[in-house]
């Protein structure tokens, strides 16, 4: 028998994938497609302690092997998320990990407070947000604020914590060691790269934020790259993510140093992919006579 379990973060994955938030709404909507109970893990979108908006339309826009996304992080705020999506989870027998975000860190707080006694196993934490203390950059663009934001969380949070990593920085090797400096239980990575398209025939932006976030299979190679720098700096587990849409996606990430693998833009073509990666890589094993998944992580040095 082939063994695709993972221990990461103080707790046991029946196997590596999971969805990236906001791709995969907070799972419940695409249990009509997806069997929940098969995943590793199912990732909420973003939540923050009071509902936001979002960005004005157009919010999202096609681009050669990926989209553009500017949807601003829309969310009905903790109170609802906790009494309508995490009620509708708590049957599945999955990993459940809520993806939190906030404008400041006094934001942050609140909502990991607001998340803290609920059935919540991990906190994914959005660190692309804009800070909006510091001129509106994003919090996960300088270390000093990467430790700050950890190390404050972590001493609050009754769940293992994950930061989530922004590529849009000089050195992602910085960032992640802050991360872990801070005393993350983990990474994940990478988030969308910012990116912009126009529409020359309207000659207007087809965002109405302008700019917006890359995903897809344009961005993967950007993120092997730097899972396996980070994989090289730190000692805490790395979730993978970016342009994963088949099962040698995934591998590749793991081959880096990636432990666990979440699956984003795909889920908008297949509403089946984490299912069929779990199955690819399941097959993958079999041909390649490999026991243990825990084989993979970090095999190309």
């Amino acid at each position: 028998m082939r063994d695709l379990s993972i221990d990461a973060f103080g707790l046991h994955f029946k196997n590596p994938i999971m969805t990236c938030s906001g791709t995969f709404a907070s799972g419940i909507e695409y249990s009509e497609f997806v069997d929940l109970n098969r995943l590793g893990a199912v990732v909420t979108k973003g939540v923050s302690h009071e509902p936001w908006s979002g960005n004005p339309t157009p919010r999202i826009a096609e681009t050669p092997s990926g989209m553009l996304n500017a949807i601003g992080l829309q969310n009905p705020g903790t109170k609802t998320f906790i009494e309508r999506d995490l009620e509708e989870l708590k049957d599945y027998d999955t990993n459940i990990v809520v993806n939190v975000c906030g404008h400041s860190l006094e934001e942050y707080k609140k909502a990991v407070l607001d998340l803290n006694d609920t059935n919540a196993n991990l906190f994914e934490i959005n660190i692309s947000c804009p800070n909006v203390k510091a001129g509106g950059l994003s919090f996960g663009t300088d270390p000093k604020g990467v430790y700050e934001i950890t190390s404050e969380l972590k001493q609050i949070s009754k769940k293992p914590i994950v930061m989530k990593l922004t590529p849009n920085v000089t050195d992602i090797k910085v960032i992640a060691k802050a991360a872990e400096e801070g005393g993350a239980d983990g990474i994940s990575l990478i988030n969308t790269l910012t990116g912009m398209k126009i529409d020359v025939e309207k000659q207007i932006f087809s965002l109405a934020n302008k700019t917006g976030g890359l995903s897809g299979p344009a961005i993967h190679p950007v993120a092997v790259r730097m899972v396996y720098e980070c994989a090289s700096v730190v000692n805490i587990p790395i979730i993978g993510m970016g342009g994963v849409f088949d099962y040698s996606d995934a591998l590749e990430l793991m081959m880096a140093g990636a432990s666990l693998v979440a699956v984003g833009s795909a889920n908008f073509k297949n509403p089946c992919a984490t299912t069929d990666i779990i199955d690819g890589i399941d097959d993958y094993m079999e041909r390649h006579n490999i026991k243990n998944i825990k084989e993979i992580i970090g095999l190309v040095k």
